[in-house]
């Protein structure tokens, strides 16, 4: 493709985003396909022969559009938001065009530096102590692995990697069953295990119970098991569960635990200072991650983990062989040494672009309407006594069912998403089939809210 026909259909391609996103309230949410019917309309093998871009194209735009589910949708309120504000569009662009592999400082100066200051930028937008570092990754669950292969080594005397785990004491990872399972993942992958998860019983507020932990690390340690770390939550998936983080600690501190906190989609609303109670003593974490790419509205993906000091986690995962060397250069900082992966992308850009063009002012302003929302969604659903909630509003995030039963909520929630006009997600809380709703999504307006509200009524009320 010569440059002159890539521009012309870059500009193709951003009008037509410019109108899908206009376009999306007229849109169902959620497709209503059966399984393999877009594979079916595709050829079985690849072309011999270039193709007219004309005719890519004009493909996609028959293929592919009606067969997504919408996640920048206004009434998108399943998962947690994974939004695109337009700045960070552009930004994506530009990296596209660049299409650096940012794995050393001398292979991409600017992204390496650009990154360290966005790091810095967030973490007073969050209220975090002066001093921490800190590096984007592609997901929490990336975090939370090198997190967790941080415990490891740590509790190793850092021999694990040169010695593998055979003959190993029984490493203990301890976290409530309101974690993510990308916690499980992260054991199985470092070779911990999924038996030596310790899953810790939490209190009536769902949060983690401060002395169950403290038990059952005695009891490890009578047992003869290393204990390695602890993982706690602000926010959690299912329902919102936020740890006690502070008393957390506390424990953590008196048995010399590394301790790592996932607020992947909740940390984001710490920008407005009244939210941070809900994570009081963070001060205290050794590593913390948040994702800019669900609440914040930078593209996917873009996960920070911050580090109150960087060396063991380095230490753990830093591999330098002659080929990765930077010649004369000795005190840089290469961003792949702090993580699993050696290729990296440009994920800063999009970060300094959202959060010129926003302000801290435009994005606590919309985190501030998504929990006021979502609060009028509760008391919306609440008020007909065909419903209950399940788990009050954890900022935008509820649970409700139908008093009917699981079976019945079950329905409910395949109507409401087959009708298109919202697409909501579930958990099982307590034994029970309950209905998640957060509210998140960057173009979302309270008419948005009470029109999927109506649709869950109206589903609700149907009949059969």
């Amino acid at each position: 493709m010569r440059i002159e026909d890539y521009q012309h259909w870059a500009r193709r391609a951003v009008d037509w985003t410019a109108d899908y996103l206009r376009g999306l309230r007229a849109r169902p949410v959620r497709p209503d396909i059966a399984p393999g019917s877009v594979a079916a309309r595709l050829p079985a093998a690849p072309p011999e022969e270039p193709e007219p871009l004309e005719t890519i194209f004009a493909d996609f735009e028959a293929i592919v559009p009606d067969a997504m589910t919408h996640w920048q949708h206004p009434r998108f309120f399943a998962y947690f938001p994974a939004n695109a504000h337009r700045a960070s569009m552009l930004a994506e662009h530009l990296v596209a065009g660049m299409a650096a592999q940012c794995m050393l400082w001398q292979t991409s100066p600017a992204a390496t530096e650009i990154e360290g200051r966005m790091v810095e930028w967030l973490a007073a937008a969050l209220g975090l102590p002066r001093g921490w570092s800190g590096l984007i990754q592609d997901s929490a669950s990336t975090a939370t692995l090198c997190a967790i292969l941080t415990m490891r080594e740590r509790a190793l005397d850092w021999a694990g990697n040169r010695q593998g785990l055979s003959g190993a004491p029984r490493l203990r990872i301890y976290a409530s069953a309101q974690n993510h399972s990308s916690v499980d993942k992260a054991c199985w992958i470092a070779g911990i295990g999924q038996e030596n998860l310790v899953r810790i019983p939490t209190r009536p507020d769902f949060g983690m119970d401060p002395a169950a932990l403290e038990r059952a690390i005695a009891a490890d340690l009578a047992a003869g098991h290393l204990p390695a770390g602890v993982v706690a939550v602000t926010g959690g998936t299912a329902i919102g569960a936020c740890d006690p983080v502070a008393e957390i600690a506390a424990v953590a501190r008196r048995h010399g635990l590394y301790l790592h906190l996932d607020a992947a989609w909740a940390g984001a609303a710490m920008i407005c200072p009244e939210f941070r109670p809900l994570w009081a003593g963070v001060e205290e974490v050794d590593s913390l991650v948040v994702n800019p790419h669900k609440w914040l509205g930078a593209n996917f993906d873009c996960s920070v983990q911050f580090l109150k000091d960087p060396a063991a986690q380095i230490r753990t995962l830093a591999l330098r062989p002659d080929y990765l060397q930077t010649l004369g250069r000795s005190e840089i900082v290469n961003y792949s040494e702090w993580t699993v992966p050696l290729g990296r992308r440009f994920r800063a850009l999009k970060l300094w672009f959202l959060l010129r063009a926003e302000g801290l002012s435009g994005l606590r302003r919309m985190i501030r309407d998504h929990v006021r929302w979502a609060r009028m969604a509760r008391d919306l659903i609440a008020a007909d006594p065909a419903f209950e909630i399940a788990t009050e509003p954890t900022l935008a995030l509820f649970t409700f069912r139908l008093r009917a039963g699981d079976a019945a909520t079950r329905a409910l929630i395949e109507a409401v998403n087959a009708g298109g006009r919202a697409f909501l997600t579930q958990t099982m809380h307590e034994g029970r089939f309950v209905i998640r709703m957060t509210v998140g999504t960057i173009d979302c307006t309270e008419a948005d809210v009470r029109a999927a509200c109506d649709a869950i009524i109206a589903a609700a009320r149907a009949p059969g």
